[in-house]
């Protein structure tokens, strides 16, 4: 969350105010690019906003993986708050939450589901079902396409869906209301699920979820069905009280577990057992520089897909804090920071290429792109900068040419 603004008056101000009537031309368009618009993009950058301005849903942009140009930004599906976006494994499906106190009358928030054509990156709408909880702010696709599991922040819950063969979506499969409260009287009064990461342990498929406002990582069994259990192993991982653990992400070779914390800026890593599947805390790093005094939050987390470098991103101090990984035990060092040329860098997206990263800084509207040093991981800003009114997500799909 950016402060001082939390999530929740981040919600009634949309839901109370008018979609501003400023010309699209002018906020969502090219500030900078540094070459031509691919003709034919190897991808496509997909960028889920609030839509409280002039942002109307989910836009496209195209963009080349060998040169790194990005093009102009087209809107690609009309929806509310699309401010979390996710790819089907099949890469034919497209699922938005759509950040909203009350979705069809009813309280909670909504998910959409989009068929994906990749030669035009456009989207079509499939259908959109209740998040059955306020404020949906992450959702996730499980490996086998077979399910979605949704974070509400707003209603610090998690709902699941099982997932049809044509990408619809089903009514919420699994529903579980998070419990407790942390020692933040300002941003843990309540739970408030935050980001999921799902990862097979022997014949069981587990969710795990990061609450950021009772400081755990609530672990859930999603069963054949698509319901949720509690994982009787383990039913949850703890943080640091206060911590305020924001998004989750496991390492796709090792058996290992990274926590990006919001309200202290640290990451926490975590070592899986590699039988029981068990999470024991390994390692705990400051995403800040030494002597930062300043008010700062973190946003996103990512993992380069070489499997050795950890990124994660600051509000406030705004920029990418980088690291080294250890892949053996899960520890992490500081190699450097880097500037993400705008304000409030609420999420960021790594190539699957591993040579480009483009940034979406929230509070200035703008992308930003970055190449990726092969030996390093080091990011360095390519110059381009694209305006997107309030951008808080940024995905990469293939296209056709992929």
């Amino acid at each position: 969350m950016p402060s001082p603004i939390s999530r929740r008056t981040l919600l009634s101000r949309t839901v109370a105010s008018t979609v501003a009537a400023a010309p699209a031309a002018s906020l969502l368009s090219m500030v900078s690019c540094g070459g031509p618009t691919p003709a034919a993009p190897s991808d496509w950058v997909y960028v889920g906003p609030y839509t409280r301005g002039a942002s109307k849903g989910i836009y496209r942009l195209p963009f080349n993986s060998q040169t790194g140009v990005l093009g102009e930004p087209s809107l690609a599906a009309q929806t509310e708050n699309p401010s979390f976006l996710a790819l089907h494994p099949n890469n034919r499906y497209l699922y938005a939450v759509g950040e909203l106190p009350e979705f069809q009358g009813e309280k909670g928030g909504s998910v959409s589901a989009f068929a994906l054509t990749p030669a035009s990156g456009a989207l079509r709408p499939l259908n959109a079902v209740s998040s059955k909880g306020g404020g949906p702010c992450h959702l996730l696709p499980s490996p086998s396409g077979k399910f979605v599991v949704v974070a509400n922040y707003g209603g610090g819950s998690t709902a699941s869906y099982r997932i049809a063969p044509d990408g619809e979506l089903s009514q919420a499969s699994g529903f579980v209301q998070h419990e407790g409260s942390g020692p933040n009287e300002r941003r843990q009064k309540g739970p408030h699920a935050h980001g999921i990461a799902i990862r097979p342990v022997g014949a069981e498929l587990i969710a795990h979820v990061a609450d950021l406002g009772i400081d755990r990582v609530l672990h859930f069994r999603i069963e054949a069905d698509g319901s949720l259990t509690p994982w009787p192993t383990q039913p949850f991982a703890a943080l640091a009280p206060g911590a305020g653990p924001r998004h989750v992400i496991t390492h796709p070779s090792q058996p290992l577990a990274f926590v990006i914390n919001e309200l202290n800026s640290t990451i926490t890593s975590f070592a899986i057992h590699p039988q029981t599947g068990v999470w024991t805390q390994a390692h705990t790093v400051s995403t800040l520089p030494a002597g930062y005094a300043e008010e700062s939050t973190t946003a996103e987390i990512a993992l380069h897909p070489n499997g050795k470098v950890l990124y994660g991103s600051n509000r406030g101090h705004d920029s990418l804090a980088v690291f080294a990984l250890d892949p053996d035990t899960g520890g992490m060092t500081l190699t450097g920071h880097v500037s993400t040329e705008g304000k409030s860098p609420r999420n960021f997206a790594v190539h699957g290429g591993g040579e480009w990263l483009i940034a979406a800084n929230q509070n200035s509207g703008n992308l930003t792109v970055f190449r990726i040093d092969a030996s390093t991981g080091m990011p360095t800003y390519t110059g381009q900068s694209v305006a997107v009114d309030t951008p808080v997500c940024v995905l990469f799909a293939p296209s056709a040419a992929s």
